[in-house]
């Protein structure tokens, strides 16, 4: 059995956007209105207060998961209101 490469990056890939909040600069690839993906850099990681209040959670004993960044979504769904970042789902079709 083959492996079949990854190659979703290739049409559609992830665009630069800045949290409006706190400034952190990510990747991001929206592939629908639900389903986001978020390629963190270490700079970012650490400029982001909810992602620093989450970590500091985690280092007191309790498990945690971070979701997302509610301000970071907030400014990834402007990217896409102003055309700065496409959703994929509604451009595939849109080929002539």
């Amino acid at each position: 059995m083959s492996v079949r490469p990854d190659n979703r990056l290739d049409d559609t890939p992830m665009a630069p956007v800045t949290c409006r909040a706190c400034g952190a600069d990510v990747l991001a690839r929206k592939s629908s209105w639900q389903q986001t993906s978020v390629q963190w850099s270490a700079a970012a990681a650490q400029r982001c207060p909810q992602r620093q209040d989450n970590e500091a959670l985690t280092s007191h004993g309790r498990k945690t998961v971070f979701l997302s960044c509610s301000e970071l979504s907030e400014s990834i769904a402007e990217a896409v209101r102003t055309g700065r970042l496409t959703i994929v789902d509604e451009t595939v079709d849109a080929a002539p």
